[in-house]
Protein backbone atom coordinates (compact mmCIF):
# COMPACT_ATOMS: atom_id res chain seq x y z
CA UNK A 1 0.00 0.00 0.00
CA UNK A 2 1.70 3.17 -0.78
CA UNK A 3 2.32 5.62 1.88
CA UNK A 4 0.07 8.92 1.62
CA UNK A 5 2.47 12.06 1.98
CA UNK A 6 1.81 15.22 3.54
CA UNK A 7 3.59 18.37 2.50
CA UNK A 8 4.62 19.90 5.62
CA UNK A 9 6.72 22.87 6.12
CA UNK A 10 10.29 22.86 8.50
CA UNK A 11 8.79 25.49 9.94
CA UNK A 12 5.59 23.27 11.29
CA UNK A 13 8.37 20.96 12.51
CA UNK A 14 10.75 22.65 14.93
CA UNK A 15 8.33 25.97 15.35
CA UNK A 16 7.39 24.62 19.25
CA UNK A 17 11.00 24.56 20.27
CA UNK A 18 11.68 27.77 19.04
CA UNK A 19 9.22 29.61 20.48
CA UNK A 20 9.17 30.74 23.94
CA UNK A 21 5.86 29.58 24.84
CA UNK A 22 5.07 26.69 23.21
CA UNK A 23 2.05 24.64 23.09
CA UNK A 24 1.69 21.32 23.89
CA UNK A 25 1.87 18.94 21.62
CA UNK A 26 -1.29 16.61 21.00
CA UNK A 27 -1.34 12.87 19.15
CA UNK A 28 -4.52 11.48 18.03
CA UNK A 29 -5.07 7.47 17.42
CA UNK A 30 -7.69 6.90 15.31
CA UNK A 31 -8.00 2.69 15.23
CA UNK A 32 -10.55 2.18 12.42
CA UNK A 33 -11.72 -0.60 10.50
CA UNK A 34 -10.03 -0.17 7.15
CA UNK A 35 -7.24 2.65 8.29
CA UNK A 36 -5.64 3.75 11.30
CA UNK A 37 -4.16 6.83 11.65
CA UNK A 38 -2.17 8.96 14.03
CA UNK A 39 -2.41 13.07 14.12
CA UNK A 40 -0.07 15.10 15.92
CA UNK A 41 -0.90 18.96 16.42
CA UNK A 42 -0.76 21.81 18.20
CA UNK A 43 -2.94 25.12 18.19
CA UNK A 44 -1.29 27.89 16.57
CA UNK A 45 -1.23 31.92 17.33
CA UNK A 46 -4.67 31.99 16.48
CA UNK A 47 -6.18 29.12 18.38
CA UNK A 48 -6.63 27.14 15.11
CA UNK A 49 -5.71 23.14 14.37
CA UNK A 50 -1.98 23.04 13.54
CA UNK A 51 -1.27 19.44 11.80
CA UNK A 52 2.23 18.87 12.31
CA UNK A 53 2.67 14.92 10.97
CA UNK A 54 -0.09 12.67 10.17
CA UNK A 55 0.51 8.53 9.66
CA UNK A 56 -1.94 6.68 7.98
CA UNK A 57 -1.65 2.77 7.51
CA UNK A 58 -3.67 -0.35 6.53
CA UNK A 59 -5.64 -1.35 9.82
CA UNK A 60 -5.54 -5.39 8.93
CA UNK A 61 -6.60 -6.77 12.81
CA UNK A 62 -10.35 -5.24 13.29
CA UNK A 63 -13.18 -6.04 11.94
CA UNK A 64 -16.65 -3.76 12.96
CA UNK A 65 -14.15 -1.85 15.42
CA UNK A 66 -13.59 -4.33 17.58
CA UNK A 67 -9.67 -5.56 17.57
CA UNK A 68 -9.81 -9.41 16.53
CA UNK A 69 -5.81 -9.66 15.86
CA UNK A 70 -4.03 -8.52 18.42
CA UNK A 71 -0.43 -8.57 16.68
CA UNK A 72 -1.69 -6.92 12.94
CA UNK A 73 -3.31 -4.49 15.13
CA UNK A 74 0.30 -3.54 16.40
CA UNK A 75 2.02 -3.54 13.34
CA UNK A 76 -1.14 -1.20 11.57
CA UNK A 77 -0.18 1.19 14.84
CA UNK A 78 3.41 1.27 14.47
CA UNK A 79 3.57 1.75 10.54
CA UNK A 80 0.81 4.90 11.42
CA UNK A 81 3.04 5.89 14.07
CA UNK A 82 6.72 5.74 12.08
CA UNK A 83 4.99 7.83 9.91
CA UNK A 84 3.88 10.67 11.92
CA UNK A 85 7.14 11.30 13.69
CA UNK A 86 8.84 10.82 10.08
CA UNK A 87 6.66 13.60 9.23
CA UNK A 88 6.98 15.58 12.15
CA UNK A 89 9.90 15.58 13.50
CA UNK A 90 8.47 14.50 16.77
CA UNK A 91 8.69 11.69 18.77
CA UNK A 92 5.10 10.54 20.04
CA UNK A 93 4.70 9.52 23.97
CA UNK A 94 0.96 9.30 24.88
CA UNK A 95 -2.15 9.54 22.71
CA UNK A 96 -5.84 9.92 22.77
CA UNK A 97 -7.60 6.90 21.12
CA UNK A 98 -10.99 6.17 19.99
CA UNK A 99 -12.97 3.43 20.43
CA UNK A 100 -15.75 2.53 18.66
CA UNK A 101 -17.78 -0.87 17.78
CA UNK A 102 -21.18 -2.96 17.86
CA UNK A 103 -20.12 -3.63 21.34
CA UNK A 104 -21.05 0.07 22.41
CA UNK A 105 -24.51 1.48 23.71
CA UNK A 106 -25.50 4.20 26.06
CA UNK A 107 -28.19 4.56 28.88
CA UNK A 108 -29.86 7.31 30.54
CA UNK A 109 -29.20 7.98 34.01
CA UNK A 110 -29.92 9.80 37.06
CA UNK A 111 -28.20 9.93 40.53
CA UNK A 112 -28.03 12.62 43.50
CA UNK A 113 -26.02 13.32 46.56
CA UNK A 114 -27.76 15.15 49.73
CA UNK A 115 -24.81 17.78 50.83
CA UNK A 116 -24.68 18.08 54.30
CA UNK A 117 -24.62 22.06 54.21
CA UNK A 118 -27.03 23.36 52.04
CA UNK A 119 -25.93 26.62 52.44
CA UNK A 120 -22.57 26.17 51.29
CA UNK A 121 -21.55 26.94 47.80
CA UNK A 122 -21.90 23.79 44.59
CA UNK A 123 -18.35 23.29 43.85
CA UNK A 124 -16.38 21.76 41.05
CA UNK A 125 -15.70 18.58 44.29
CA UNK A 126 -19.82 18.23 44.15
CA UNK A 127 -20.15 17.58 40.93
CA UNK A 128 -16.72 14.91 40.69
CA UNK A 129 -18.67 13.37 43.40
CA UNK A 130 -21.79 12.91 41.56
CA UNK A 131 -20.29 11.32 38.63
CA UNK A 132 -18.02 9.13 40.69
CA UNK A 133 -21.38 7.94 41.96
CA UNK A 134 -22.38 6.96 38.61
CA UNK A 135 -18.98 5.45 37.89
CA UNK A 136 -20.03 3.06 40.66
CA UNK A 137 -22.98 1.90 38.65
CA UNK A 138 -23.47 -1.65 38.38
CA UNK A 139 -23.18 -3.33 34.67
CA UNK A 140 -24.04 -5.97 32.45
CA UNK A 141 -21.18 -8.97 33.32
CA UNK A 142 -18.37 -8.09 31.10
CA UNK A 143 -19.21 -4.01 30.49
CA UNK A 144 -17.77 -1.25 31.65
CA UNK A 145 -18.39 2.24 31.79
CA UNK A 146 -16.73 4.82 29.09
CA UNK A 147 -18.07 8.11 29.70
CA UNK A 148 -20.64 10.00 32.01
CA UNK A 149 -21.43 13.01 30.55
CA UNK A 150 -23.91 15.21 32.93
CA UNK A 151 -27.05 16.80 30.83
CA UNK A 152 -28.48 18.82 33.08
CA UNK A 153 -28.90 19.13 37.05
CA UNK A 154 -31.41 19.52 39.46
CA UNK A 155 -30.95 21.46 42.63
CA UNK A 156 -33.70 21.23 45.24
CA UNK A 157 -36.35 20.37 43.06
CA UNK A 158 -34.97 23.30 40.32
CA UNK A 159 -34.11 21.69 37.26
CA UNK A 160 -32.59 22.93 33.70
CA UNK A 161 -29.92 23.90 35.74
CA UNK A 162 -26.70 23.82 33.46
CA UNK A 163 -24.03 25.22 35.43
CA UNK A 164 -24.35 24.50 38.49
CA UNK A 165 -21.18 25.98 40.18
CA UNK A 166 -21.76 28.88 42.95
CA UNK A 167 -25.35 27.67 43.36
CA UNK A 168 -26.19 26.01 46.90
CA UNK A 169 -28.44 23.58 47.58
CA UNK A 170 -29.07 20.27 49.88
CA UNK A 171 -30.15 17.74 47.36
CA UNK A 172 -27.85 17.94 44.42
CA UNK A 173 -29.23 15.75 41.13
CA UNK A 174 -28.46 15.42 37.66
CA UNK A 175 -29.15 13.13 34.42
CA UNK A 176 -26.37 11.43 32.80
CA UNK A 177 -25.67 9.87 29.70
CA UNK A 178 -23.98 7.24 30.16
CA UNK A 179 -21.95 4.99 27.28
CA UNK A 180 -21.21 1.69 28.23
CA UNK A 181 -18.68 -1.20 26.02
CA UNK A 182 -17.45 -5.15 26.39
CA UNK A 183 -14.55 -4.52 29.09
CA UNK A 184 -12.80 -7.46 26.67
CA UNK A 185 -12.95 -4.99 23.65
CA UNK A 186 -11.73 -1.61 25.69
CA UNK A 187 -8.59 -3.73 27.07
CA UNK A 188 -7.91 -5.42 23.86
CA UNK A 189 -6.95 -1.86 22.34
CA UNK A 190 -5.34 -0.79 25.64
CA UNK A 191 -2.95 -3.52 25.09
CA UNK A 192 -2.71 -2.52 21.58
CA UNK A 193 -1.17 0.57 21.72
CA UNK A 194 0.94 -0.34 24.76
CA UNK A 195 2.61 -2.49 22.96
CA UNK A 196 3.26 -0.25 20.50
CA UNK A 197 5.13 1.82 22.78
CA UNK A 198 2.52 4.60 23.84
CA UNK A 199 1.03 5.42 26.59
CA UNK A 200 -2.72 6.10 26.91
CA UNK A 201 -3.92 9.26 28.32
CA UNK A 202 -7.69 9.08 27.31
CA UNK A 203 -9.89 7.15 25.37
CA UNK A 204 -13.11 8.48 23.80
CA UNK A 205 -15.89 7.34 21.32
CA UNK A 206 -15.61 8.07 18.02
CA UNK A 207 -18.93 10.13 17.13
CA UNK A 208 -18.45 12.46 19.86
CA UNK A 209 -14.74 12.81 18.43
CA UNK A 210 -16.08 13.39 15.55
CA UNK A 211 -18.41 16.05 16.62
CA UNK A 212 -15.85 18.22 17.82
CA UNK A 213 -14.46 18.26 14.61
CA UNK A 214 -17.41 19.12 12.26
CA UNK A 215 -20.19 20.78 14.33
CA UNK A 216 -20.46 24.23 15.02
CA UNK A 217 -22.14 25.17 18.91
CA UNK A 218 -24.97 26.68 17.37
CA UNK A 219 -25.78 23.30 15.13
CA UNK A 220 -25.99 21.29 18.66
CA UNK A 221 -27.67 24.47 20.28
CA UNK A 222 -30.36 23.86 17.55
CA UNK A 223 -30.33 20.10 17.60
CA UNK A 224 -28.50 17.87 15.11
CA UNK A 225 -27.56 14.34 14.04
CA UNK A 226 -24.35 13.26 13.68
CA UNK A 227 -23.86 10.13 11.17
CA UNK A 228 -20.65 9.09 11.20
CA UNK A 229 -20.29 6.64 7.77
CA UNK A 230 -17.05 4.57 8.92
CA UNK A 231 -15.50 1.47 7.14
CA UNK A 232 -17.08 -1.24 9.91
CA UNK A 233 -19.79 0.58 11.41
CA UNK A 234 -21.82 3.72 11.03
CA UNK A 235 -22.20 5.93 14.51
CA UNK A 236 -24.51 8.40 15.52
CA UNK A 237 -24.78 11.34 17.94
CA UNK A 238 -27.70 13.26 18.50
CA UNK A 239 -27.23 16.97 20.28
CA UNK A 240 -29.91 19.43 21.31
CA UNK A 241 -29.19 22.50 23.33
CA UNK A 242 -25.78 22.26 23.61
CA UNK A 243 -25.65 18.77 25.12
CA UNK A 244 -25.36 15.63 23.90
CA UNK A 245 -28.59 13.25 23.82
CA UNK A 246 -27.98 9.88 22.22
CA UNK A 247 -25.40 8.07 20.85
CA UNK A 248 -25.79 4.89 18.79
CA UNK A 249 -23.56 2.39 16.82
CA UNK A 250 -25.08 0.89 13.89
CA UNK A 251 -22.68 -2.29 12.59
CA UNK A 252 -23.14 -2.04 8.76
CA UNK A 253 -20.25 0.94 7.11
CA UNK A 254 -18.60 1.11 3.73
CA UNK A 255 -16.91 -2.39 4.02
CA UNK A 256 -20.59 -4.44 3.36
CA UNK A 257 -20.77 -1.81 0.38
CA UNK A 258 -17.93 -3.19 -1.12
CA UNK A 259 -18.69 -6.79 -0.27
CA UNK A 260 -22.42 -6.33 -2.35
CA UNK A 261 -20.50 -5.12 -5.14
CA UNK A 262 -17.83 -7.48 -5.28
CA UNK A 263 -20.49 -10.32 -4.69
CA UNK A 264 -23.34 -9.03 -7.14
CA UNK A 265 -20.27 -8.27 -9.83
CA UNK A 266 -18.24 -11.85 -9.17
CA UNK A 267 -15.28 -9.30 -9.16
CA UNK A 268 -12.34 -9.18 -6.24
CA UNK A 269 -12.47 -7.06 -2.98
CA UNK A 270 -10.00 -4.84 -4.64
CA UNK A 271 -11.72 -3.78 -7.64
CA UNK A 272 -15.13 -3.58 -5.68
CA UNK A 273 -13.21 -1.28 -3.68
CA UNK A 274 -12.18 0.99 -6.85
CA UNK A 275 -15.34 0.60 -8.24
CA UNK A 276 -17.16 2.09 -5.49
CA UNK A 277 -15.17 4.98 -5.04
CA UNK A 278 -14.51 6.10 -8.66
CA UNK A 279 -17.81 5.36 -10.31
CA UNK A 280 -20.20 4.61 -7.50
CA UNK A 281 -23.29 6.24 -6.71
CA UNK A 282 -26.15 6.39 -3.95
CA UNK A 283 -28.61 7.52 -6.66
CA UNK A 284 -29.35 4.77 -9.60
CA UNK A 285 -31.58 7.02 -11.48
CA UNK A 286 -28.13 9.12 -12.32
CA UNK A 287 -26.73 6.32 -15.03
CA UNK A 288 -27.79 5.69 -18.29
CA UNK A 289 -28.32 1.59 -19.19
CA UNK A 290 -25.46 2.01 -21.67
CA UNK A 291 -22.97 3.37 -19.07
CA UNK A 292 -20.10 0.36 -18.90
CA UNK A 293 -16.78 -0.14 -17.14
CA UNK A 294 -14.32 -2.99 -18.04
CA UNK A 295 -12.68 -4.49 -15.17
CA UNK A 296 -9.49 -6.56 -16.42
CA UNK A 297 -9.61 -10.27 -15.96
CA UNK A 298 -7.84 -12.51 -13.59
CA UNK A 299 -5.10 -14.30 -15.30
CA UNK A 300 -5.22 -13.56 -18.55
CA UNK A 301 -9.13 -14.33 -18.49
CA UNK A 302 -11.46 -11.39 -20.76
CA UNK A 303 -12.88 -8.11 -18.99
CA UNK A 304 -15.44 -8.17 -17.14
CA UNK A 305 -18.08 -4.86 -18.25
CA UNK A 306 -20.15 -3.73 -15.62
CA UNK A 307 -23.14 -1.67 -15.85
CA UNK A 308 -22.65 1.39 -13.92
CA UNK A 309 -26.77 1.68 -13.36
CA UNK A 310 -26.57 -2.06 -11.88
CA UNK A 311 -23.62 -1.13 -9.41
CA UNK A 312 -25.50 2.58 -8.30
CA UNK A 313 -28.17 -0.19 -7.80
CA UNK A 314 -26.22 -2.30 -5.41
CA UNK A 315 -24.80 0.47 -3.34
CA UNK A 316 -28.00 2.16 -2.89
CA UNK A 317 -29.90 -1.06 -1.91
CA UNK A 318 -27.01 -1.36 1.16
CA UNK A 319 -27.25 2.68 1.77
CA UNK A 320 -30.47 2.85 2.28
CA UNK A 321 -30.47 -0.07 4.36
CA UNK A 322 -27.65 1.76 6.92
CA UNK A 323 -29.58 4.86 6.80
CA UNK A 324 -33.10 3.29 7.56
CA UNK A 325 -31.45 1.47 10.92
CA UNK A 326 -29.78 5.27 11.35
CA UNK A 327 -33.19 6.78 11.26
CA UNK A 328 -34.93 4.69 13.66
CA UNK A 329 -32.60 5.58 16.30
CA UNK A 330 -33.02 9.28 15.59
CA UNK A 331 -37.07 8.50 15.82
CA UNK A 332 -36.13 6.57 19.11
CA UNK A 333 -34.93 9.78 20.34
CA UNK A 334 -37.10 12.28 18.40
CA UNK A 335 -40.48 10.08 18.64
CA UNK A 336 -42.07 10.78 15.33
CA UNK A 337 -41.44 14.05 14.27
CA UNK A 338 -37.72 14.51 15.00
CA UNK A 339 -37.35 17.50 12.28
CA UNK A 340 -39.42 19.65 14.78
CA UNK A 341 -36.89 18.53 17.55
CA UNK A 342 -33.26 18.46 15.33
CA UNK A 343 -33.84 21.96 13.63
CA UNK A 344 -30.46 21.53 12.35
CA UNK A 345 -30.90 18.45 10.57
CA UNK A 346 -28.12 15.53 9.77
CA UNK A 347 -24.63 16.18 9.43
CA UNK A 348 -22.51 13.42 7.08
CA UNK A 349 -18.85 12.48 7.95
CA UNK A 350 -16.35 9.75 7.87
CA UNK A 351 -15.25 8.00 4.58
CA UNK A 352 -18.57 6.22 3.74
CA UNK A 353 -20.15 10.13 3.53
CA UNK A 354 -17.95 10.75 0.13
CA UNK A 355 -19.97 8.52 -1.92
CA UNK A 356 -21.77 10.18 -4.67
CA UNK A 357 -24.68 11.63 -4.00
CA UNK A 358 -25.55 10.11 -1.00
CA UNK A 359 -26.79 13.57 0.57
CA UNK A 360 -29.39 13.42 -1.43
CA UNK A 361 -30.49 10.13 -0.68
CA UNK A 362 -30.35 11.23 3.43
CA UNK A 363 -32.79 13.89 2.05
CA UNK A 364 -35.09 11.84 0.62
CA UNK A 365 -35.31 8.71 3.16
CA UNK A 366 -35.35 11.09 6.13
CA UNK A 367 -36.89 14.66 4.57
CA UNK A 368 -34.41 16.49 7.00
CA UNK A 369 -32.01 19.28 5.75
CA UNK A 370 -28.46 17.03 5.90
CA UNK A 371 -24.62 18.69 4.92
CA UNK A 372 -21.42 16.90 4.75
CA UNK A 373 -19.23 17.92 7.62
CA UNK A 374 -15.80 18.52 7.18
CA UNK A 375 -13.11 19.07 9.82
CA UNK A 376 -11.45 22.36 8.06
CA UNK A 377 -13.57 24.81 10.21
CA UNK A 378 -11.18 23.96 12.98
CA UNK A 379 -7.92 23.41 10.95
CA UNK A 380 -4.98 25.93 10.05
CA UNK A 381 -5.30 27.73 6.82
CA UNK A 382 -1.86 26.39 5.90
CA UNK A 383 -3.11 22.73 6.44
CA UNK A 384 -2.63 19.65 3.83
CA UNK A 385 -6.24 19.54 2.00
CA UNK A 386 -6.40 16.10 2.21
CA UNK A 387 -7.01 16.47 6.14
CA UNK A 388 -10.28 18.60 5.54
CA UNK A 389 -11.40 15.07 3.75
CA UNK A 390 -14.41 13.59 6.42
CA UNK A 391 -12.17 10.86 6.23
CA UNK A 392 -9.88 12.57 8.63
CA UNK A 393 -12.90 13.75 10.87
CA UNK A 394 -12.64 11.13 14.01
CA UNK A 395 -8.73 11.85 13.46
CA UNK A 396 -9.22 15.33 14.26
CA UNK A 397 -11.99 15.46 17.00
CA UNK A 398 -8.85 13.05 18.91
CA UNK A 399 -6.25 15.75 18.78
CA UNK A 400 -8.42 18.11 19.94
CA UNK A 401 -9.60 15.62 22.89
CA UNK A 402 -5.95 15.57 23.47
CA UNK A 403 -5.50 19.06 23.89
CA UNK A 404 -8.28 19.36 26.55
CA UNK A 405 -5.15 16.95 28.59
CA UNK A 406 -2.89 19.91 28.19
CA UNK A 407 0.06 17.86 27.89
CA UNK A 408 3.29 17.23 25.77
CA UNK A 409 2.27 14.35 23.94
CA UNK A 410 5.16 14.82 21.92
CA UNK A 411 8.83 15.90 22.00
CA UNK A 412 11.21 16.91 19.48
CA UNK A 413 13.59 14.04 18.61
CA UNK A 414 16.52 16.36 19.62
CA UNK A 415 15.51 16.08 23.61
CA UNK A 416 15.24 12.42 23.12
CA UNK A 417 19.18 11.78 22.22
CA UNK A 418 21.08 11.83 25.49
CA UNK A 419 24.21 12.99 25.65
CA UNK A 420 27.00 10.08 27.38
CA UNK A 421 29.28 11.83 29.30
CA UNK A 422 32.38 9.91 30.08
CA UNK A 423 33.32 10.12 33.85
CA UNK A 424 36.75 9.05 35.72
CA UNK A 425 35.56 5.50 37.92
CA UNK A 426 34.55 5.82 41.20
CA UNK A 427 37.18 4.32 44.21
CA UNK A 428 36.11 0.92 44.96
CA UNK A 429 36.04 0.57 49.05
CA UNK A 430 37.63 -2.99 49.72
CA UNK A 431 34.36 -5.56 49.05
CA UNK A 432 35.42 -7.49 52.54
CA UNK A 433 35.59 -4.23 54.72
CA UNK A 434 31.86 -3.32 53.56
CA UNK A 435 30.42 -6.40 54.25
CA UNK A 436 31.80 -6.38 57.70
CA UNK A 437 30.16 -2.82 58.47
CA UNK A 438 26.29 -3.79 58.65
CA UNK A 439 27.72 -5.64 62.05
CA UNK A 440 29.81 -2.65 64.11
CA UNK A 441 27.85 -0.14 66.13
CA UNK A 442 30.62 2.39 65.56
CA UNK A 443 28.73 5.51 64.15
CA UNK A 444 28.68 6.25 60.66
CA UNK A 445 31.10 9.00 61.10
CA UNK A 446 33.41 6.57 62.53
CA UNK A 447 33.34 3.98 60.51
CA UNK A 448 33.84 6.21 57.74
CA UNK A 449 37.56 7.30 59.19
CA UNK A 450 38.89 3.94 59.18
CA UNK A 451 41.23 3.50 56.86
CA UNK A 452 42.43 0.21 55.56
CA UNK A 453 45.67 -1.19 54.68
CA UNK A 454 46.63 -2.26 51.33
CA UNK A 455 46.30 -5.86 50.90
CA UNK A 456 49.27 -7.54 49.39
CA UNK A 457 48.63 -9.03 45.91
CA UNK A 458 49.64 -12.75 45.27
CA UNK A 459 51.95 -13.53 42.69
CA UNK A 460 50.71 -14.97 39.18
CA UNK A 461 51.31 -18.63 39.13
CA UNK A 462 53.81 -18.22 36.20
CA UNK A 463 55.93 -16.33 38.11
CA UNK A 464 56.16 -17.84 41.62
CA UNK A 465 56.46 -20.81 39.32
CA UNK A 466 59.60 -19.35 37.83
CA UNK A 467 60.82 -18.37 41.19
CA UNK A 468 60.87 -21.80 42.66
CA UNK A 469 63.01 -23.01 39.73
CA UNK A 470 65.81 -19.90 39.99
CA UNK A 471 66.12 -20.92 43.76
CA UNK A 472 66.39 -24.31 43.09
CA UNK A 473 68.97 -23.82 39.94
CA UNK A 474 71.18 -21.85 42.56
CA UNK A 475 70.93 -24.00 45.19
CA UNK A 476 72.80 -26.83 43.01
CA UNK A 477 75.10 -24.55 41.71
CA UNK A 478 76.31 -23.74 45.50
CA UNK A 479 76.43 -27.10 46.38
CA UNK A 480 78.77 -27.98 43.12
CA UNK A 481 81.27 -25.50 44.79
CA UNK A 482 81.21 -26.31 47.85
CA UNK A 483 82.02 -30.45 46.94
CA UNK A 484 84.63 -29.26 44.33
CA UNK A 485 86.62 -27.41 46.96
CA UNK A 486 86.12 -29.82 50.03
CA UNK A 487 87.75 -32.43 47.52
CA UNK A 488 90.36 -30.16 46.16
CA UNK A 489 91.39 -29.62 49.59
Amino acid sequence: MEKERFSLNNEARIGASKSGNPQPIAVGLDIGTTKIVVMIGRKNEYGKLEILGVGKSESLGVNKGVVNNISQTINSIQRALEEAEENSGFKVKDVVVGIAGQHIRSIQHSDYISRSNPDAVIENEDVNELVNQVHKLAMLPGEEIIHVLPQEYKIDGESEIKEPIGMSGGRFEASFHVVVGQATSIRNVVRCVKSAGLELSGITLEPLASADAVLSQEEKEAGVALIDIGGGTTDLAIFKDGIIRHTAVIPFGGNVITKDIKEGCSIIEKQAELLKVRFGSAWPGENKENEIVSIPGLRGREPKEISLKNLSKIINARVVEIIEHVYAEIKAYGHEEPRKKLIAGIVLTGGGSELKHIKQLVEFITGMDTRIGYPNEHLAGDSDTKLSSPLYATAVGLVMESMRNNSRSAVPFAETIQEIKITEPEVVKNQVFEEQLPTTTAPVEEVKEIKVEPVAQAQPKEEAKKATQNRWFMDRFFTKIKDYIENAE
